[in-house]
């Protein structure tokens, strides 16, 4: 048969039976003290008790008239029965100098020699001391009786109480002194039983081993997850933050400060001391595109938030590049068909017997294409944005946009150096063509120009976008670059996220983009790019990668 072995006490429980010693340890020690502490008051009352009695009674002329009388017991035992009584003590002893005593409450102990001593007393001083006596141990006082004269001493007198009465006062205040310490003890037990009884739900009856290895697994956890994670107090103030927080919102050790005075993007801010959650929300930072979450910690009341980043940085330009594939792939589809129906129209003019309108037709499409193309080539002659410009052009004519390149456009190959990649480029200059196309579609006699050229120093590149759209109000100069900005209603993927990319991709390199009004109405996006030799700030990517 196993006999099953207790399990660890809970530290609620630990510290219950802990407090509870104490507490009884101390209330203990209190009364033990105070009790010692009263017995010793209470001897010292006595002593002065009978000492002020016996100086009382050495005192009274009375007392000396009768010591000289021949029957000194006759008038002074009386006397003594009377001050024992008023004075509360056990025994008034009126004695000779030589010890014998006059009285006594014992009649059959007048006579006999007194039990103590009385050398200090016919010395002429006035003592205390606790003798056994007749009566048994007793707190006593020993003073001498002088004659009329002061000089002669005529007699002795010994007043005292038994330590047994003493007792029998310090008892009686002992068990008033027990019930305040049981009290004492109750009560602290029961503030004790409370305190850890929340204490247990706060730590949810797990004992010290328990609450150390929960503590183990979450600084682990915490440096583990690749993700950024923050935890806001009720305040908006950074709780706690992990390695991955730190670099995905480019912070140092930030616990213990509002969120508000982080310096991220203000939408990112906005999101973060939102009381509502937020799921999967995209936000930029200066080199980064973050999806955040936020879920608040309830239990009763506001808690907190729980914040989750992750950096879809590189996913996103990807999701860019394959943005363009898919219009590329759209474009040649559509160039396909087009191509299809010229060839047929070929093919039917041959069958007419009119081979020779037919190679005009075959002829004038083919230099239509090729002068478009011609023309692309000898403006841009960058590979990566001349393709780019290409497709936009193709779709742009599939939605009714007509795409050109401005003549004072210039940009030769090899011109641009490593620091400026090309898919930063296609991130900038493909978004701000969509943002002008999407504007320019609709209006009557839609265009948009495009223009590419580096200034004479050849130190900074410059991108022009211009359309016929209905343009951009200066009021709202600053905000078509924030994050979900947008005139138009948002679709399944939201809106307002390509103006936002290609200024991040602008910053990151240090340069500049603005907007103003087109010469022929709409709006002009310009970019200046400098062309250094310089890397420039990347994006620091996480441990695990893009998520």
């Amino acid at each position: 048969m196993r006999i099953p072995v207790p399990g660890p006490r809970s530290l609620a429980g630990q510290l219950f039976a802990m407090q509870a010693v104490l507490i009884a340890v101390v209330v203990a020690g209190y009364a033990l003290f105070t009790y010692v502490s009263d017995r010793g008051q209470a001897k010292e009352s006595a002593s002065s008790q009978a000492t002020a009695v016996a100086r009382t009674v050495a005192d009274s002329p009375s007392v000396r008239a009768a010591i000289h009388t021949a029957h000194p017991t006759a008038e002074l035992q009386p006397y003594a029965l009377r001050v024992m009584a008023d004075a509360e003590v056990d025994f008034v002893t009126i004695m000779s100098p030589r010890g014998i005593r006059w009285t006594h409450p014992d009649k059959d102990q007048i006579g006999k020699h007194f039990l103590g001593n009385t050398e200090r007393a016919l010395n002429g001083y006035t003592f205390t001391e606790t003798y056994k006596g007749t009566l048994g141990y007793s707190v006593r006082a020993v003073t001498p009786i002088y004659d009329d004269d002061h000089r002669t001493i005529i007699g002795l007198v010994s007043a005292g109480i038994q330590v047994e009465k003493i007792s029998k006062r310090v008892q009686g205040q002992l068990t008033a002194l027990l019930g305040v310490a049981a009290g004492a003890l109750a009560l602290g037990a029961v503030g004790t039983y409370v305190v850890n009884a929340r204490l247990r739900r706060h730590t949810h009856n797990m004992n010290a081993a328990e609450l150390s290895r929960m503590h183990d697994y979450h600084q682990a956890a915490l440096h583990a997850v690749r993700e950024g994670l923050l935890m806001l107090d009720g305040q908006y103030r950074v709780a706690l933050i992990n390695d991955g927080g730190r670099e995905l919102l480019d912070v140092g050790d930030v616990v213990g400060r509002s969120v508000a005075d982080l310096g991220l993007p203000a939408p990112l801010t906005g999101a973060l001391l939102a009381s509502e959650p937020r799921v999967d929300e995209v936000h930029l930072t200066a080199s980064r595109v973050l999806v955040v979450n936020t879920s608040p910690v309830s239990g009763g009341e506001r808690r907190g938030t729980v914040v989750t980043l992750r950096d879809v940085t590189e996913l996103q330009s990807l999701m860019g590049e394959l943005d363009s594939e898919r219009g590329f792939t759209q474009a040649l589809r559509s160039q396909a068909h087009e191509a299809a129906n010229r060839l047929h129209t070929v093919v039917s003019l041959i069958e007419l017997g009119r081979a020779e309108q037919a190679v005009d037709f075959a002829t004038a499409e083919l230099e239509l294409a090729q002068a478009l193309t011609d023309q692309v080539v000898a403006a841009v002659g960058e590979p990566v944005l001349a393709a780019l410009l290409l497709g936009k052009t193709a779709q742009a004519n599939e939605r009714g946009v007509e795409l050109v390149v401005s003549e004072e456009s210039r940009l030769d190959d090899g011109l641009l150096p490593s620091s400026l990649p090309a898919r930063d480029l296609v991130t900038i200059l493909g978004n701000l063509i969509d943002n002008a196309v999407d504007a320019a579609q609709g209006s009557v006699r839609a265009r948009v120009t495009v223009t590419a050229y580096a200034d004479a120093g050849r130190s900074e590149l410059v991108l022009r976008v211009s359309d016929t759209g209905p343009g951009v109000s200066p009021e709202h100069a600053d905000e078509v670059f924030r994050r979900g900005f947008s005139t138009k209603p948002a679709g399944p993927g939201g809106r307002g996220l390509g103006l936002a990319l290609a200024r991040q991709a602008v910053q990151r390199h240090e340069g500049s983009v603005s907007v103003t009004e087109a010469e022929g109405g709409g709006a002009e996006f310009e970019v200046r790019l400098p062309l250094r030799t310089t890397a420039p700030r990347e994006p620091m990517t996480s441990k695990g990668g893009a998520s």
